[in-house]
């Protein structure tokens, strides 16, 4: 749109480049004011990815722009050699979209994203063109790179306004358009860099506009076999047709492009086999062909090669908002799946989504979260849940029609259920401690106990005739009088799984594991991998014909902080998995473990790091930080924050230390923690800083939650009959009345030891108590919601003794359901 000129401005000494405008488009006075108050906010965002714009002013009746002189080439340029080579493309897709997030989280939109409009240095350095032009474009009819490429104008709602073959759908209806448009014209630039190809092109401006509105582009992985499958991912997600599909916030598209640069060379499970090596394959089965077809007449049909490897899953991506997918269940017919999520702020709500489209419809029932979906059509649900870590609570059992009406409530305390295969009865995992004081047994059909003590997650094989539950990370599976039949190895963490059609394997997923992995088991206990991504899957269910539904996300636990004044909270996530232990009382000042032990202030300044171990606590006046180093034995170590040397305290013959449980008094004089002696259990003790061994509290064989008074002179530890004070010199304990079994109250005392705060770890809002040790009262002191809540599922809260400052971690799972087929 109109000539470029190259110029000095003498008054800066500085080479810009001019852009003149056409006459016809500058003479029309209303366009082009509201042209020069767009390109003026887009002077303002001062990125290095969006072009610097100096001026814009007209002389003799010519308007033009001075913007930032930028030495390289137009994308389009670039891609006329074919698509680009992956590294080359992560960097310069990684920079264009931390552009266009600058420019929407200051409310502009471009409205022309394409390959002219950006370019790339000598340097690898990008730079996007034009915000705010795309109001004035006209048809491109002198333009050697984009003649082919009509650009549409109008500023009216209904008016088509974009480059056609890059704009999004919503511009091709002439509907009113936001950032999620500029997202579609970002995935077709991803396309044309990963493929070579144009994502939209026929012979005409009016085909092509169809193909955007009705069509998809052939797959990346079918042009390009090349791309890494995140990459085919983030590319599916910009382009779907509805803006919903799209990502909430460009900033968090430049955020995946930005972990798939960093780590690109994960990608390299997901990618198939060299371009030059699969023509030599091809080469080398066509000569084994002939071989085996002269073998076929000397030796009557031998077999004498192998069957070339199966073909690579295919993935359909069937969710596209940020939060966490909880469940999902294939309806009968195989095309219908109906899904519990909790999205952004959102509690946990029941969805339905068909395969041929990429939209969800909410269901018309009360939030809840999917336990299962019947043979018959019908929904069984868990309700009356309001916190996050959904499998360590339980819920109200409830069934309902998947058309809707109101939920008929069965059952209280129930934590797992799955409906046999007919659809008439269940199996369900309940915590009622009056029938079992361990909790977490086994009925079925629902009100006949078969199984007793931690059982969680269950699921009815498609016979009926067996049921599979989880235990303590194994896969446990009974009979229906829950006579045990098979136990899996330990995985590292709770395990879901599913049985596969035929119920002679059980697929499993150990979401600690370090990569995503699906596990098959058979009930003889062989084991095989059927699936291996670089990142989280967990496996919610398997249809009759095999397909399978995943979650596939990534997990990260992070550390956010609000000190005392501030306004708002600040994430201070060291690496990606940080574990804050220890909070100054001034709430400045944090100890961090990721990877290593870190001092981090709260002003986000760089992290410090103090060495190796696992950092428990800070000591008031903040100099020391006492730290678990491993053994065997362990020991607890007093590591200087500042110049000096460690102190290691005597261990007194204890070999094992509970690295989450360590406090200091509030006087800094001593230490309360867990530990294990030789031939023992795990107890409390205390240990004076000065010197000498550790002390042990009373209750033996306690290793629960505790807390030490600020003069260090009474501990509180949680027994199995609730909260207990306990003089550490000696003394008769006394009950804490008015703290609930749910509560926490780790290291949290008042300052003047009257009260300690406690809360739910397991509920989102932290809803904090304050309760009176004297007298039991308890009453509502804060409630704070995280500022960024989405897929927060674990998380634990620290406070300073004045309760005006907290930091807390948090496990943030942002995953997306997935259909997987093609697995064997």
């Amino acid at each position: 749109m109109g000539e470029v000129y190259r110029a000095r401005d003498t008054r800066l000494g500085r080479e810009v480049a001019i852009k003149v405008l056409p006459a016809e488009l500058a003479a029309d006075a209303s366009r082009l004011k509201r042209f020069e108050k767009e390109a003026r906010s887009a002077s303002a965002l001062n990125h290095p990815n969006i072009v610097t714009i100096y001026e814009i002013g007209t002389v003799d009746s010519l308007a033009y722009i001075a913007m930032e002189r930028v030495e390289g080439e137009t994308l389009r340029k670039l891609l006329a050699g074919g698509a680009l080579p992956i590294k080359r493309l992560l960097s310069i897709g990684t920079q264009i979209a931390e552009g266009l997030s600058k420019a929407h989280e200051a409310g502009i939109v471009h409205r022309d994203l394409k390959p002219e409009n950006v370019m790339v240095t000598k340097d690898g350095l990008v730079k996007i063109l034009d915000f705010g032009l795309a109001k004035l474009t006209s048809t491109l009819s002198g333009s050697d790179e984009g003649s082919h490429l009509p650009t549409m104008t109008g500023t009216s709602p209904g008016v088509v306004l974009g480059t056609v073959g890059y704009m999004s759908p919503e511009q091709a209806s002439g509907e009113a358009v936001d950032f999620r448009s500029d997202q579609f014209s970002f995935g077709s630039i991803l396309y044309e860099m990963a493929t070579g190809k144009r994502a939209f092109q026929k012979k005409t401006a009016v085909d092509t506009l169809a193909a955007i509105l009705n069509e998809e582009p052939p797959p990346v992985a079918s042009v390009n076999p090349q791309a890494p499958l995140p990459l085919r991912w983030i590319v599916e997600r910009c382009l779907a047709k509805d803006p919903e599909g799209r990502y909430a916030s460009t900033k968090d598209l430049a955020r995946d492009l930005e972990t798939l640069r960093d780590r690109s060379s994960e990608t390299a499970a997901l990618v198939g086999a060299p371009v030059g090596a699969t023509r030599r394959a091809a080469a080398l089965w066509f000569a084994l062909g002939a071989v085996a077809l002269a073998a076929s007449v000397l030796f009557a049909g031998r077999t004498l090669w192998k069957e070339p490897p199966p073909a690579p899953p295919r993935f359909q991506r069937l969710t596209f908002r940020r939060g966490f997918v909880f469940n999902a269940r294939f309806s009968s017919d195989g095309q219908t799946i109906v899904y519990s999520a909790q999205w952004d702020s959102d509690p946990s709500r029941i969805f339905e989504t068909r395969l041929e489209g990429p939209t969800s419809r909410r269901l018309d029932l009360p939030d809840a979260m999917l336990q299962s979906l019947s043979s018959r059509g019908e929904l069984a649900i868990s309700m009356g849940r309001p916190t996050i870590l959904f499998w360590l609570v339980s819920g109200t059992l409830a069934t309902v029609p998947v058309a809707g009406g109101a939920p008929r409530e069965l059952a209280t305390d129930v934590q797992s259920a799955d409906w046999a295969p007919d659809g008439k009865g269940m199996a369900v995992i309940r915590n009622d401690r009056a029938i079992d004081p361990r909790g977490g047994h086994l009925e079925f059909p629902m009100g006949r106990v078969i199984s007793r003590g931690g059982r969680f997650f269950v699921r009815v094989s498609p016979r009926g005739d067996r049921i599979a539950f989880e235990e303590a990370g194994r896969v446990h599976v009974v009979d229906t009088s829950g006579n045990e039949r098979f136990v899996s190895r330990k995985f590292s963490g709770t395990v879901r799984f599913a049985w596969t059609p035929k119920g002679d394997e059980i697929w499993v997923t150990d979401p600690f594991a370090a990569s995503g992995v699906v596990y098959a088991l058979t009930l003889s206990g062989k084991e095989r991998i059927a699936l291996r991504i670089p990142t989280s899957v967990e496996i919610l269910d398997i249809s009759r014909d095999g397909r399978v539904l995943l979650f596939v996300g990534n997990q990260r636990w992070e550390t956010w902080s609000r000190p005392n004044g501030q306004p708002n909270e600040r994430e201070l996530t060291v690496l990606a998995d940080s574990d804050a232990m220890g909070i100054s009382p001034d709430g400045k000042t944090l100890l961090i473990n990721d990877r290593g032990i870190y001092l981090r202030n709260s002003d986000g300044s760089p992290p410090k790091r103090l060495g190796e171990g696992y950092g428990s606590q800070l000591s008031p006046d903040g100099r020391w930080a006492a730290v678990v180093r491993p053994g065997p034995p362990s020991e607890l170590v007093l590591v200087p924050t500042g110049a000096g040397e460690e102190k290691r305290l005597p261990s007194g013959g204890l070999e094992d230390h509970n690295r989450d449980s360590v406090q200091w008094s509030g006087d800094g004089r001593r230490l309360l923690f867990n530990a294990r002696e030789k031939g023992h259990e795990n107890r409390f003790y205390v240990q004076d800083v000065a010197g000498g061994g550790p002390r042990p509290l009373p209750p033996e064989h306690a290793d629960q939650t505790s807390s030490i008074s600020h003069d260090g002179r009474f501990a509180i530890v949680e027994e199995g009959d609730g909260f207990w004070i306990y003089p550490v010199d000696g003394g008769e304990r006394r009950l804490v009345r008015g703290m609930l079994p749910t509560d926490l109250i780790w290291r949290n005392w008042s300052e003047d030891d009257r009260f300690v705060y406690a809360w739910n770890p397991f509920e989102l809002p932290f809803r904090v108590f304050r309760v009176e040790l004297a007298t039991g009262r308890r009453e509502p002191w804060k409630t704070i919601l995280p500022q960024d809540p989405a897929g927060i599922w674990m998380a634990d809260l620290m406070l300073t003794p004045d309760g005006k400052s907290y930091a807390y971690n948090c496990k943030r799972n942002l995953n997306d359901l997935y259909l997987v087929e093609g697995l064997k």
